[in-house]
């Protein structure tokens, strides 16, 4: 069956030497352990795993550099609250003018925050995608992700609706079930039942491409990544005007909801992430690309149209998501990857799905319909972003992570094969217990039934964000051998362990 990830091509390191060294490219698949895709679409816990990325820049681990992402995990709860506060004000809570004011000149372009979502889940998912996976076990992986906290905000909602007598409409129901409703320009169809589901449509779109598109993605050149980068945004800017040729009642459906059209900052994500893996993102650091990010939000709020926002505010994002992540795997100080934030990143996705409906619902029992005068409207604002935070707690723990234990349950790690010149290292069963000799087993040698060596290139979720295949005691894990220790006949030191890789329910990514 095809793989997730794609032959490596020569533009990609090269092949492995025959002197025992091995290139940075091919070092990447051997370093690569379980995903972490629960961290890009989302964030697993502590963070989108960065081994890979370690590996193929070389860098990270061996220099102080982290073997997760957990800036990105941090940076998810930034988008989340970026979308909460758009609510609030799209809600009309805050009644009182001056304060009104600053909620709308921080959030008017809160719904960006989805955009954050989509280009992170592109740049995760091809960061942690799994040597020689299938596109089976990858579609599986991330219907575990999504479905179950999807399927019981459905119902909660379904159930509220029921309570409350309101008519349903059985094939928008059943379309918003099936995470199809972003496909229908009709509207009561795409913001049905949970009106913030639609997006979790076009992430399904995302992950049943990106198997059949990372191959070609693999073999482009670096030149043709980058044009990637700057031809998506201005696709997206040709929308507005592209929109005039449609009738006006779907227009809005056409450049805000149709997966094909948000897809294009999907594809930006990949395409940056490929560039981090090969070592070739020259973008600026973390500090320069915040203080451009906070620019180009500044500049969209006070001088540039409207039409333009999701075209600049595109750059901004990608530009913050990459030096984050190169933050982590280089070990330089990020803001983002405190633990406060990351936990906020992990239940991230939770909280998206809940807090317009149970704003609603609380109103609703109420007998309120915003606009609270004064002081109240921050306070109400404030206890809604608490109660939300409160429920998507109880939906990550009691069903988010559980289910992706039961959907996604570890499974022992076939080995990767290894290129010429390099051992397998088995470790200890118990601690203390003397690790067997390096040379016991041949350099080079592959276990029978394995794809040949050079198949399915390191390549997936607060972030997302969004593990399962961490080796254990007894298994074997794969050391790279220098030529001196060749020649000296020397066991090497075991790599550092790969850190918290188990696919504990770490949420992924929570999506717009």
């Amino acid at each position: 069956m095809t793989s997730v990830t794609a032959v490596t091509g020569e533009s990609a390191g090269g092949s492995a030497a025959a002197g025992g060294v091995v290139p940075a490219d091919r070092a990447a698949q051997i370093d690569r352990a379980a995903e972490t895709d629960r961290a890009g679409d989302g964030g697993g816990r502590g963070g989108v795993d960065s081994a890979a990325g370690a590996g193929r820049t070389g860098r990270g681990g061996a220099d102080g550099g982290l073997h997760r992402l957990p800036s990105l995990t941090g940076l998810r709860w930034v988008a989340a609250m970026l979308v909460f506060g758009f609510h609030i004000g799209t809600m009309q809570i805050v009644a009182e003018p001056d304060y009104r004011q600053i909620v709308d000149w921080v959030f008017t372009l809160g719904l960006s925050g989805v955009q954050f979502f989509f280009i992170l889940s592109g740049f995760v998912l091809v960061w942690s995608a799994r040597p020689g996976d299938t596109k089976r076990a990858f579609w599986r992986r991330r219907a575990a992700k999504i479905y179950p906290n999807h399927v019981v905000t459905w119902a909660v909602v379904i159930a509220l609706g029921l309570y409350w007598a309101d008519p349903v409409n059985i094939k928008a129901a059943l379309a918003n079930l099936f995470l199809v409703q972003a496909w229908i320009p009709v509207d009561g169809y795409f913001y049905s039942i949970n009106n913030v589901s639609w997006s979790l449509a076009c992430e399904m779109f995302f992950y049943l491409t990106l198997p059949f598109v990372l191959p070609l993605i693999r073999r482009m050149r670096a030149w043709q990544l980058y044009a990637v980068l700057v031809a998506m945004p201005l696709l997206i800017l040709l929308m507005w005007p592209g929109q005039q040729l449609l009738p006006e009642t779907v227009r809005w459906w056409f450049t805000q909801i149709f997966p094909v059209v948000r897809s294009f900052e999907f594809w930006m994500g990949v395409a940056a992430a490929e560039l981090m893996l090969r070592g070739k993102w020259r973008g600026p650091g973390l500090l320069l690309s915040t203080g451009l990010f906070v620019a180009i939000w500044v500049a969209s709020m006070e001088w540039i149209r409207a039409e333009l926002w999701t075209t600049v505010l595109a750059f901004g994002y990608i530009l913050v998501i990459a030096s984050a992540a190169r933050a982590d795997t280089t070990g330089r100080w990020s803001p983002w990857r405190s633990r406060p934030l990351v936990w906020l990143g992990e239940v991230s996705f939770a909280f998206y799905l809940v807090h317009v409906f149970l704003i609603k619902a609380i109103f609703r029992f109420t007998g309120h319909s915003g606009g609270f005068p004064g002081w109240q409207g921050p306070a109400v604002a404030l206890a809604m972003l608490v109660v939300s935070l409160f429920a998507a707690w109880l939906l990550f723990r009691f069903v988010e992570t559980p289910m992706m234990r039961l959907l996604n349950p570890r499974r022992r790690p076939r080995p990767t094969p290894l290129p010429p010149g390099v051992v397998r290292q088995r470790q200890p069963d118990r601690p203390g217990e003397p690790t067997p000799d390096a040379g016991s087993e041949p350099a080079g040698t592959e276990p029978a039934g394995t794809e040949p060596a050079g198949m399915a290139p390191a390549g997936t979720e607060p972030a997302g964000v969004s593990g399962g295949d961490a080796a254990g005691p007894g298994q074997e894990r794969p050391e790279r051998v220098s030529s001196e220790s060749q020649a000296t006949g020397a066991v090497p030191a075991p790599r550092r362990d790969q850190e918290s890789r188990e696919d504990s329910g770490s949420p992924s990514r929570a999506r717009a």
